[in-house]
């Protein structure tokens, strides 16, 4: 088995510079750091976690926190998260907070335990985990920014107004609005985009707020069946947009040919329902890369604090919207 030494001899670098290298250290050059990468993986060097977490007190495991692995867009995002780290070096611990914050607290409590270096984070809501206000390791976040962390996360003003001009270019004027929930920036951003993208132009003719797990409330359900005129509704993502049209086909209403229907993530599950549904993509593999950098700058000791990190998205349309004629 291929050690530090024998790197250090095949690079022709110091056995300490292997070992700065080799533990994420900061004070080494770019080239020499690719160079004892590549031949620590030519050599098929596997180091000796164990031995390295009581030398260095730093394990190489991150916590991944993620609210609701029932919803198709988080095993993406674990997935994207996991398959950077891996290729770092570097093992993800997955928790599902099951959309509760006492499960989020009960998460980064078995994360301390576990002496993770530092904790990649979906928040529930709002409020913060009793457990996170003591911890003294770098904490992430995805998806869902708040105030005082570094976070990555898509454009969703750049999404809803894309929705707003898709529904206007499709002739669609008075909207119904299934919003996510409000408490959440992510889904604030979403709707409010597209209510003001165009205020003269498109009529919210009803609203009503939906978990992002797609769970229908009786007042989204009676919001469905009644519609009051609205020829589009938009969803504050792709489950509930799915759940909507599920619902209506259950009341004998055709989507899109008696009501249009937007969603928001393009989860793999958005072009396999019929109709095939309209959404807005989010760069979900590119989002999980970037949180884990900035974790690993975090884990090298570079401040990142409250750094915004914001991918575009892309309209993609399928079959769930109908044309009405231009305006």
């Amino acid at each position: 088995m291929a050690t530090v030494k024998d790197i250090a001899a095949a690079v022709g670098v110091s056995v300490a510079t292997v070992s700065n290298v080799l533990n994420d250290r900061p004070n080494v050059g770019r080239v020499n750091r690719q160079k004892v990468l590549r031949v620590a993986k030519q050599l098929g060097y596997r180091p000796n976690r164990a031995a390295q977490a009581m030398r260095t007190g730093r394990t190489r495991a991150i916590g991944l926190v993620l609210p609701d692995l029932t919803n198709p867009f988080f095993p993406e995002l674990a997935q994207a998260v996991e398959n950077t780290a891996r290729s770092l070096g570097l093992v993800v611990c997955l928790i599902d907070s099951q959309g509760r914050v006492d499960g989020e607290a009960d998460g980064f409590a078995l994360l301390m335990q576990h002496a993770v270096d530092g904790i990649i984070w979906c928040p529930v809501g709002p409020r913060l985990p009793a457990p996170l206000k003591t911890l003294a390791r770098p904490v992430v976040l995805i998806d869902r920014p708040r105030p005082g962390f570094a976070v990555v996360h898509s454009n969703y003003v750049m999404g809803g107004r894309l929705l707003a001009k898709h529904a206007l270019r499709m002739g669609h004027t008075r909207v119904g609005l299934l919003s996510g929930p409000q408490n959440l920036e992510s889904a604030r951003q979403r709707r409010d985009a597209f209510v003001n993208a165009f205020p003269r132009s498109v009529e919210i003719a009803w609203e009503v707020k939906v978990g992002f797990d797609g769970l229908l409330t009786p007042d989204a359900r009676d919001a469905l069946i009644r519609r009051r005129n609205a020829t589009l509704i938009v969803a504050g993502n792709d489950l509930i947009a799915i759940s909507a049209i599920r619902f209506l086909a259950e009341q004998g209403v055709s989507v899109p040919d008696d009501v249009s229907i937007t969603g928001f993530d393009n989860i793999g599950w958005a072009d396999l329902v019929t109709p095939r549904l309209t959404t807005i993509a989010q760069p979900v593999g590119a989002i999980g890369a970037k949180a884990v950098e900035l974790m690993r700058e975090r884990m090298s000791g570079e401040k990142i604090a409250n750094r915004r990190t914001i991918f575009d998205v892309a309209l993609v349309e399928r079959d769930s919207v109908k044309h009405l004629g231009h305006r």
